[in-house]
């Protein structure tokens, strides 16, 4: 593809809405789809966000909703990180430049943005769940929609997606799963015959027949093994009867998904057949665009970069000063090496959860079970019982997917299965879906559980190392980026389980921070004459150092990138109420609401937690307080 930027588009220059898309001639959708990815790339290129996704879904995005009356026919797209060509189709072509920015475009689906945007998503393997509920509830409808989800097989590796497929076939639903395996490339022995079976097969008068797929069986064994076992259907050639089929399905495919004229003769074919639909499309991520073909993973997701190079463009240079991830990363290497017991475990996150070098050095104890969190925390139990000391690295947002093995299958236990908890507090442009902000709040009411927030980068590194040695579950939870830029220690010190430091004496106010709230605490203690204590524990709390401040002092603060409810300020309020003292004690952390989209620095200012804020707070607070005493002793 030529990454020149045209001096216009002729035919996407007459896109608003579908509604002009179906005027198109059908000859004319290849140029659209060209037009299409190159106005992708360019958009990306200048704010950043997916694009390796979005590419290679081009196609079946111009196909769907020119052959689907959209945004009465609903569309489900399942994580919604490929959608940025359905957004520019649907009327927003002019907003893509604030995409993922405060107050601009949501980098997924987002109801509330769109009609057309049918289910909000972020968190992958729902669009099953979803648009069999839409499908339930048009089924007695008079003329009601078509109903159509799209899902990637890396998405297809979690349970809640058989679930679904196994309720849909149950129900006879009207519904059409279309796979997006952008994993494989058609290879020649699945050309054109496949092509033209898939054709012949989707009409109505071979309405019943199936066409093979075991390619996308084979990456799961167990169920390409049932496809094997099933095989019974003969078209001069052995058909086999696949996992979906079993479900219920009427399974058509693999077809070509670049191939766009190809896909609206078979989604004109599967639009108004009854039942439950799966259709099989390949597809490559980054397609169309060389530099996302060679390296779909580095241009999955990106910061701004060069349309001509594929090469981010200079950013000035960042801090050097490694991420908390990257010191993760280090720490499990050295833990490994140390002890042949750790296990390393990720639910599909290797290089967001810094284990790509981990697995390279110890690849009989490195484990990516997919995108399946709740097996993840289970497997880590089981190796638990096993005598291993497994370790989950996984982001907060996920781990709220697994709560129910949280509690009942390593917390009842008392398993010693340590939980790094990456991407705590406010993430930024991904938005809600993906902030970690209620990781205190669910799990510190769990009991067996430790809890542990570092306050800079050496801090995380001697916490994991704590979490190792408890024999008991533990969280360590650690944000985004990099940290303060404290240097980081090789030698490995176990902390004082339960034990705070105080990092600054004052008078009349305690500030207590969790984790990254430490900084702006300690620049508001300076400019207040404030107590300042590093709380580190969450769980168990430091309760006599808290009892021993608010006898010492007129109110105290507390300060964490949580959300307030059930949150670490909280338990210092219980604490505190639970022994009768009743100093005031005052909570800052994220308020009781979603916060949408944005630079993390832009979140935390309006969240009130970055240090100006945090600063006019506590000056406020301690303000008050002293008109209150004032009055008393008047």
């Amino acid at each position: 593809m030529d990454v020149a930027a045209p001096a216009s588009t002729p035919l996407l220059d007459t896109i608003t809405t579908p509604a002009d898309l179906k005027q198109l001639d059908e000859r004319e959708l290849p140029q659209l789809a060209d037009e299409l990815r190159l106005a992708v790339v360019h958009s990306v290129a200048r704010t950043g966000g997916h694009l390796g996704a979005s590419l290679g879904t081009i196609e079946l995005t111009v196909a769907l909703h020119y052959v689907f009356d959209t945004p009465h026919d609903q569309l489900v797209w399942d994580v919604g990180h490929q959608t940025y060509g359905h957004k520019i189709l649907t009327g927003r072509r002019e907003q893509m430049q604030s995409i993922r920015k405060r107050n601009g475009l949501a980098g997924f689906p987002k109801r509330e943005e769109s009609e057309y945007d049918t289910f909000g998503v972020g968190h992958s393997s729902t669009s099953i769940s979803a648009a069999l509920g839409m499908a339930l509830a048009a089924r007695d409808v008079e003329n009601g929609p078509r109903i159509a989800a799209v899902i990637g097989d890396g998405a297809l590796t979690a349970g809640l997606a058989y679930e679904a497929l196994n309720h849909a076939g149950d129900e006879r639903a009207d519904m059409l799963v279309i796979l997006n395996d952008n994993d494989m490339s058609i290879s020649p022995n699945v050309g054109g015959m496949n092509k033209y079976l898939a054709r012949v097969l989707s009409g109505k008068v071979l309405a019943g027949a199936r066409e093979g797929g075991k390619r996308v069986l084979s990456k799961l064994p167990t169920m390409f093994e049932l496809a094997r076992r099933t095989e019974e259907h003969v078209k001069g050639m052995v058909v086999p009867s696949t996992l979906f089929e079993e479900l219920g399905f009427n399974y058509f495919g693999p077809v070509d998904g670049h191939d766009v004229r190809g896909l609206v003769a078979v989604l004109r074919n599967l639009r108004d057949m009854d039942g439950p639909i799966f259709l099989h499309a390949v597809t490559r991520k980054g397609h169309g665009y060389k530099f996302a073909e060679e390296d779909p993973l580095a241009l999955h997701a990106v910061s701004p970069f060069d349309p001509s190079t594929g090469k981010p463009r200079a950013s000035g240079g960042g801090p050097n000063k490694p991420t908390y991830t990257r010191v993760f990363g280090d720490w499990l290497i050295d833990a490994a090496e140390a002890d042949p017991a750790v296990v390393g475990i990720t639910p599909a996150m290797r290089e967001g959860s810094g284990l790509v070098e981990y697995e390279q050095r110890f690849p009989d104890r490195y484990v990516d079970v997919g995108i399946a969190e709740q097996h993840a925390v289970t497997l880590a139990a089981g190796l638990a019982c096993g005598g291993m000391k497994p370790v989950v690295a996984i982001y907060s947002t996920f781990l709220q997917r697994a709560f129910d093995q949280l509690v009942h299958d390593v917390a009842i236990q008392n398993l010693p299965v340590v939980f790094a908890v990456d991407r705590a507090g406010l993430v930024g442009p991904d938005g809600p879906t993906h902030a970690g902000s209620f990781d205190f709040s669910y799990m510190r009411p769990i009991p067996n559980m430790t809890i542990m927030a570092p306050a800079d980068e050496n801090e995380c590194r001697q916490m994991l190392h704590t979490a190792l040695q408890l024999g008991t579950p533990a969280s360590v939870r650690y944000p985004r980026g990099h940290g303060p830029g404290v240097e980081v220690q090789e030698t490995l010190t176990a902390l004082d389980v339960g034990r705070a430091e105080i990092r600054r004496h004052g008078s009349r106010t305690a500030l207590l921070a969790f984790g990254t709230m430490l900084a702006a605490a300690e620049a508001a203690g300076d400019a207040y004459d404030c107590t300042v204590v590093n709380m580190r524990f969450v769980k168990p709390l430091d309760t006599q150092l808290i009892e021993s401040l608010a006898k010492e002092h007129d109110i105290l603060i507390t300060l964490e990138e949580n959300a307030i409810p059930g949150g670490a300020g909280a338990g210092v309020m219980e604490h505190l109420g639970s022994v009768g003292d009743y100093t005031p004690v005052h909570l800052i952390g994220l308020p009781d609401a979603f916060i949408e989209h944005g630079s993390r620095d832009e979140l935390l200012a309006a969240a009130g937690l970055d240090a100006a804020s945090v600063l006019a707070r506590v000056g406020s607070l301690v303000d008050q307080s002293l008109v209150r005493q004032a009055a008393d002793l008047g």
